[in-house]
């Protein structure tokens, strides 16, 4: 049963185009990337997500970032920002501060604690980077970006 109702799906004659391929060759690859950093992260008790905004607040000290900047620069969209910067906090990890010119604005800071876990999870992180890529050459991970670059370019 099972077995005619996949043949009845499908469209006879009909292929995937080539951007159908690439599309689902890059989303298969990035799930297996995204779920092997996510066992990099995960015993630092912290998602893929929280470890951007970490990022992100590291690449911003001194000054901070308010919220939404950060959730602009997400790498994933975070409708919950607000939440993730709630549990970030709760952890030690980020603090919030008023700004007394701009009270309409809450920045977000890196503390300490979230400086050192940023830093023990550096050389792991940087490694991972290495073993996901290890089979390319350099020149095809520049083309590789380069052409990624290119395709999203479609978006803007």
């Amino acid at each position: 049963m099972a077995k005619a109702n996949s043949n009845n799906n499908k469209k006879k004659g009909v292929q995937p185009s080539k951007g159908g391929i690439a599309y689902v060759a890059l989303l298969r690859t990035a799930d297996k990337m995204k779920t092997y950093f996510e066992t990099i992260i995960a015993p630092f008790d912290i998602t893929g997500q929280q470890y951007n905004v970490l990022r992100i607040l590291r690449g911003a000290e001194p000054d901070g970032l308010p919220t939404l900047t950060i959730a602009e620069r997400m790498i994933e969209r975070a409708p919950g920002i607000t939440r993730m910067i709630d549990r970030l906090e709760a952890k030690g990890l980020v603090v919030r501060e008023l700004r007394p010119n701009d009270r309409r604005c809450v920045h977000c800071r890196i503390t300490e604690k979230g400086l050192n876990l940023l830093e023990l999870l550096d050389n792991p992180v940087e490694e991972a980077d290495h073993a996901v890529f290890r089979g390319l050459e350099e020149t095809e991970i520049k083309q590789l970006i380069a052409l990624l670059e290119k395709a999203g370019k479609g978006f803007e």
